[in-house]
Formats: structure tokens, C-alpha cells, sequence
């Protein structure tokens, strides 16, 4: 995953993280390339600019129309206007398609006839150019004009949705603003007239449908209902009603509720008979309810105390009490003779009961039989009744559709409505110039940022200690300053407190660490190319040396262009040339750096072939005496690249300092010089940078303390 940090963390071993995100770093190539990006942004808000005056106006005019979803409900009390619906979203992008439509912009350019309309009279005149050579009838050179006019007022046309309503805008831009007016109100009136003649043919085509319909759906019915009737009269299925059983149904029903009546009755009748025929029958409830057998027992009751207070006094032969017993048992064979018929009665009406439960039974049987064959055959007289209602209902309800299309169709509804209609634009819609300059700033700086980085990979100089070290591997012993124009070294170099001389104070510094030893004994200074500041080095490292109290010599061993004579202005007739020639000594050739603590061997007279001299074993004796008299040997060496000088003195000195110049010196060429010094086995002390701009890269590689402790000017501010 890759990080974003103001700053790189560094890794364990001291480097960042490649995956890690520096945007410093990002900050930095944005700030090298400022005048990159600027010069770029101006250009595309230049060419935005002149394209905006050379533009064509455009006026757009816009007509607002309101869609819903449904038509307002004429016919329905409870609701007049349309509910929402989880549909809508589909319903209204369907009716944006449908303004977007070939057929409607085909039908404004006929009703508009924007054949003939001026604006587009260039285009009407290519459309018939190009068919010429065709020889088109009429009627396909007016279809060619008017699909042309479609296809160039669709792509003129916009339609924009009001958010979080129902309304829409149909724009149309062109380079006349009235027709754009005339334009956005036809294709309003257009579609509003399209969608009626839609729904208008969707009616037609319903109530012709439905017509149809209802004749065969009629005409099924009546069949249906034939063939009931007919099969009713055939088999005499008579019913009294839509929802009532039949007649022989109906008459079971009541039989058998006249059949439990009966049942209840001779039950009653049964226990009143078993009561009567068992006893003397005095105890029934009709008995005791009798008046006639209560008075002939009351009689008997008195009767019969009368006979036997009597029979006190008389004997049961004498006349009275004979006449009294005769009248006694007449009584009881009266009573008897009333219990006796009233038993008859019971069995009577048992017998009845009996009788009327037994011819109900017999009733109920045979219209068993009736109901059972009239329900077998019933089935295919259900069939066919239940197949008659089935085709009623169908009927009633084509009938019923058919009545509320007539009524509603009639009515001419439409779901759209123009809210505002346009009108003629005074302001040109297009090009507007400070949009198109603020598009034009965005993608000018986003060319121009691009170009920077762009132009930053593809930059291959070194412009900073970090890169060049991780370029070569090599640990930078320092980073020179770059100095201000009209500043030369030397200048530079009398300030001790100026950021130059502290640099090369560090670098010196640096270089005592760099051997087991402290200083190397003998130090080449070189490059990868010329005019990088080897000179200059060489110089100034001599001199801080120097100042250590050490003995220094600074050989200019650059055989093909010196450069040290002049730097310290003394005279070239004689040096490193005439030594390794054989032609003078060290003695002859050594002399004391005119106002400075250090001596000097220039190179003297330019030989024909430098690597010759080099080559040879005088140069090694000579830096063996010099390392004798001296504490250490500083060698201005020439450029490593395309000579072949360079290793040659690598090979002999102690150590080796490469010099890189901040954005001059290219990393193939430096990786190139390291190739070649390290295959003399030529020991690499290090890398130093010189003409690093400190103020616009220092503090972003940690080189800003030489200007922070008081080195130059921001000590002053």
C-alpha cells in the first residue's frame, strides 16, 4: 500500500522507502519547474482565449414543460391528482429519451420547415451537392435535408431535468436567437402533441380491440345459454331461483324436518301408550286431569263414607246398604268405562303417530331417489351453468372497460403541460469567457505540471546530494554552494564566513575521515566532464589544507587545458610537463601560490600526447619526492570521460574526489567516469556537488544550516 507523508520516513538502512511518497520532493520539481508550468498555463489560456473571440455566439433559448406521472383522475372523487409511484424514475427517463427522440425533432423541422430556415442553408446546400452525382427523386432529396436538419438539431438540443421535481427544460443553442426561441416552443408543442395523438390511438385501438371482443365474448354467451335452457327442458330441471336448491330438494328438506316432527310425536305417543296399558290406568295424566272421572271418584269417595257409616248401623243385606253398594260399584264401573276410553285414545292417537312416521319414511325414500337423480343429472347442467355465468362476467366486464374508455377517452387528457415557454435569449449562451479562461487555467496548469514532471524524468543531471548519491553508490563529502552573479571565487572565497568557504571547510573536514591515516597523502580532484568546478576545488581545498597548518602542494595535472595558472595568476612556462619529460626537476618547477600558504606545480607547456607522460614511472617518483617534502599532494586532474588521462592519475594517487556541477553534470556520464576510475583501481573517496543553489534546494536536503548560522544574508533578515 502506498503511504502519503508530508516527509519520507527512512528506512532501517538509512534509505527511504521506495514505495514510500515524498511529497517534498513532488513540492520541489513543482518549484524547479515554475517558469515551465507558467510558460505552458499562459500558452493554453492564450489559445483558450483566441479560440473563445473566434468562436461563433450561441443563444440558447428554453422552454419548461411538467411531466406527471399519470393523467389527473377525472372519473375519481377520492384523488385528483397522481400519486407517487416506485415506476417514476423509469417513466420520466423514458419520456427524456422520447423528447431525445428521431420522429418528434423530425416533426419540428416539418412544422418549423427549417429546410428553408437561413441558418442552415450552408448545410441544406451539402446535402444536395453531395446527391447530385446520385440523381435523387424529390422525395430522397427531402429526406436526406431532413435527416441532416435531425441529426444537427439533436446535437443542438439539451434536455435537463429540474432535480427533485417534475418539470424539464428543453434547451436548444444556436447561432440565431430567435429561431432558437421558435425552436424550443415547437419541440414543447410537439411533444405535448405527439402524446396525445399516442394516447389517442392507444384509446382508438382499445375500443377496437374491445369491440371486437365484446361481439365474440356476446356471442359465447348466448350459446352458453341456449344450451343451459335446452338442457334444463330436456332433462325438467326446474330451479326457483339463481342461488335456490330444486323443487325435489326442496320438498326433502321439508319432509324430513315434517319426518322428525312426526318421530317426536309417536316417541310421545309411545311413552304416553306403555304409561296407560301399565296399572289400573288411574294414574295417567289425562285421567287425573278428567273433570268427568274427578266428580264420578268424588261420588264414589262420598258413596262409599256413606256406606260405612251406615254400615254401622245396618247389615250389609239391609236395602239401603245393598241400594248404596249397587250405586257404588256403578260409580266404578263408570270410571272404569272413562279410564278405559281414555286408554283408547292414547293408543289411538300412538297408532297415528305410528301411522304418519311410517308414510313419511316411505314419502322420504322415493324423493331420495328423486334428489339423487336429479343431482346425476345436474352435473353437466352446472357445467353448463357455471360456463354461462363465467361468460356473463367476461361480458359485463369488456362492456364495463369499453363504457369507461368511451368516457374517459373522450375527455382528452394529457400528462404534460408547457410551464414557461421560451423567449428570444439577449445574452449569448456560448462561449463564455471566463469559463472558458478558468478551463483553460486548469488545463493549462494541469499540461503544465505535467510537463514538469515529464520533463523532470526525463532530466537526468544531478540537482542535489541525495540523488547523486544515490546515483553512484558514493557518499557526498559536501555540497558547494552556487555563488550570485558578479561573485567569482575568489571574492567568495576571502569572506571565511561566507556559505562558499564554510562549504569547503566541511568538505575538508569530510576528508580527514575519509583514510585510517586522517588526509590522503595524494588527492586527485576530478570530473566526469569539463567546467564542473575541479579548478576551483583543487584551489580551495589546497588552501583550507593549508590554513590546518599542513604542507600543501596543488599540481595541475590537466595537460590538455589548464587552468590553475590563472586562477592564481602565476606563469605556465614551466610545470608537470617538463618534470615528466625529463627536462627539469621538482626544485625547478615548485613555487609558493602568490598570497596564499600552499605551493603550486602548474602544467606547464602542452604536450602532444598527455597519456605518454602520464603513462610513464616519472609521475609516480615525482609524487613519492613531493609526499616527502609535503603532508599531502592535491592534483587538478582533467575530465575522466574521453580521455584517458584521469585513471592514469587515479591509479597512482592515494585517493579520488569526483566533482559533479548541479543541474550540468548527467548521472550516465557520472556512473561512466565511475566505471573507468574504478577499473585502475583507483580508490573512490567520495563525490562533492558544487553550484548547489542552496536557497532553492537547500532546505528541502538539509544543506539550509550554511545559510541559517549567519553565512550571507539571511543571518541579516
Amino acid at each position: 500500500m502506498t503511504l502519503v507523508n508530508l516527509q519520507a520516513q527512512p528506512a532501517p538502512d538509512g534509505r527511504e522507502d521506495e514505495d514510500t511518497i515524498n511529497l517534498r520532493e513532488y513540492w520541489q520539481v513543482l518549484r524547479d519547474r515554475r517558469w515551465v508550468i507558467a510558460g505552458v498555463t499562459a500558452a493554453v489560456v492564450a489559445l483558450a482565449l483566441a479560440v473563445t473571440l473566434l468562436a461563433t455566439p450561441i443563444f440558447r433559448a428554453s422552454s419548461t414543460l411538467q411531466i406527471e406521472r399519470d393523467t389527473m383522475k377525472i372519473m375519481d372523487v377520492e384523488g385528483l391528482t397522481p400519486t407517487e409511484s416506485p415506476m417514476d424514475r423509469d417513466f420520466y427517463q423514458t419520456q427524456y429519451e422520447l423528447l431525445r427522440s428521431r420522429s418528434l425533432a423530425r416533426r419540428v423541422v416539418q412544422d418549423l420547415r427549417l429546410v428553408q430556415a437561413p441558418l442552415f442553408a450552408d448545410l441544406v446546400a451539402n446535402v444536395d451537392a453531395g446527391l447530385e452525382d446520385k440523381q435523387a427523386t424529390p422525395a430522397a432529396q427531402r429526406e436526406a435535408r431532413e435527416r441532416a436538419l435531425v441529426e444537427t438539431a439533436l446535437e443542438s438540443l439539451t434536455i435537463e431535468p429540474v432535480r427533485n421535481s417534475r418539470l424539464v427544460r428543453v434547451n436548444f443553442d444556436s447561432a440565431d436567437p430567435a429561431l432558437s426561441a421558435r425552436i424550443a416552443n415547437a419541440w414543447a408543442d410537439a411533444f405535448i402533441a405527439s402524446n396525445l395523438e399516442r394516447r389517442f390511438d392507444a384509446s382508438s385501438y382499445a375500443r377496437k380491440y374491445l369491440e371486437e371482443r365484446l361481439a365474440q365474448s356476446k356471442a359465447r354467451l348466448e350459446d352458453s345459454e341456449k344450451a343451459l335452457v335446452a338442457f334444463a327442458t330436456q332433462e325438467q330441471i326446474v330451479n326457483v331461483g339463481e342461488n335456490q336448491p330444486s323443487l325435489s330438494a326442496q320438498n326433502l328438506g321439508e319432509l324430513n324436518a315434517a319426518l322428525a316432527l312426526a318421530q317426536a310425536a309417536r316417541i310421545r305417543a309411545q311413552a304416553a301408550w306403555d304409561q296407560a296399558r301399565a296399572g289400573d290406568g288411574l294414574g295417567l295424566p289425562q285421567v287425573v286431569q278428567s273433570p268427568l272421572i274427578q266428580k264420578l271418584r268424588e261420588s264414589r269417595s262420598l258413596l262409599a263414607a256413606q256406606y260405612q257409616e251406615q254400615l254401622r248401623t245396618f247389615k250389609a243385606d239391609y236395602p239401603d246398604m245393598r241400594r248404596l253398594a249397587g250405586q257404588i260399584a256403578e260409580t266404578d264401573r263408570q270410571i272404569a268405562t272413562e279410564v278405559a276410553h281414555i286408554r283408547a285414545a292414547v293408543r289411538s292417537e300412538y297408532d297415528a303417530a305410528r301411522a304418519q312416521e311410517g308414510l313419511l319414511e316411505g314419502r322420504m325414500s322415493g324423493l331420495k331417489n328423486d334428489v339423487l337423480d336429479l343431482q346425476g343429472r345436474s352435473i353437466q347442467y352446472n357445467i353448463l351453468r357455471r360456463e354461462a355465468e363465467t361468460n356473463r362476467q367476461l361480458y359485463d366486464g369488456l362492456l364495463q372497460r369499453y363504457k369507461e374508455i368511451g368516457v374517459v377517452g373522450g375527455v382528452g387528457a394529457n400528462n404534460v403541460s408547457v410551464i414557461d415557454r421560451a423567449f428570444v435569449p439577449e445574452r449569448r449562451h456560448s462561449p463564455r469567457i471566463p469559463l472558458n479562461l478558468a478551463v483553460g487555467v486548469l488545463l493549462g496548469l494541469f499540461a503544465g505540471v505535467l510537463t514538469a514532471f515529464l520533463l523532470h524524468h526525463l532530466d537526468r543531471r544531478m540537482h542535489s546530494p541525495q540523488a547523486l548519491e544515490e546515483a553512484l553508490g558514493l557518499p557526498v563529502l559536501g555540497a558547494i554552494p552556487r555563488l550570485p552573479n558578479g561573485t567569482s571565487p575568489q571574492m567568495a572565497s576571502t569572506d571565511a564566513r561566507s556559505p562558499f568557504a564554510e562549504a569547503y571547510r566541511s568538505v575538508r573536514t569530510s576528508l580527514q575521515f575519509a583514510t585510517d591515516h586522517g588526509l590522503p597523502r595524494s588527492l586527485l580532484i576530478t570530473s566526469a566532464g569539463p567546467s564542473e568546478g575541479k579548478s576551483t576545488t583543487a584551489r580551495e581545498l589546497a588552501r583550507n589544507i593549508a590554513q590546518t597548518g599542513k604542507r600543501v602542494v596543488l599540481v595541475d595535472a590537466d595537460l590538455r587545458k589548464p587552468s590553475l595558472h590563472r586562477l592564481l595568476d602565476v606563469s605556465n612556462a614551466s610545470g608537470l610537463s617538463n618534470v615528466l619529460a625529463g627536462a627539469a626537476d621538482i626544485a625547478d618547477v615548485l613555487r609558493a601560490a602568490p598570497g596564499e600558504t600552499f605551493s603550486v606545480i602548474t602544467a606547464g607547456p602542452l604536450p602532444p600526447n598527455p597519456p605518454e607522460l602520464l603513462a610513464g614511472d616519472r609521475l609516480a617518483r615525482m609524487l613519492d619526492a613531493l609526499r616527502d617534502r609535503f603532508d599531502i599532494v592535491v592534483i587538478d586532474g582533467p575530465p575522466v570521460l574521453g580521455l584517458a588521462d584521469a585513471p592514469l592519475l587515479a591509479h597512482v594517487a592515494e585517493g579520488t574526489l569526483l566533482i559533479a556541477a548541479a543541474g550540468h553534470t548527467r548521472r550516465d556520464a557520472l556512473r561512466g567516469a565511475l566505471r573507468r576510475l574504478s577499473s585502475t583501481r583507483g580508490r573512490m573517496l567520495g563525490t562533492l556537488l558544487t553550484r548547489f543553489d542552496l536557497e532553492r534546494k537547500g532546505d528541502d536536503y538539509g544543506y539550509g544550516s550554511y545559510a541559517y548560522y549567519g553565512y550571507g544574508t539571511k543571518q541579516a533578515a
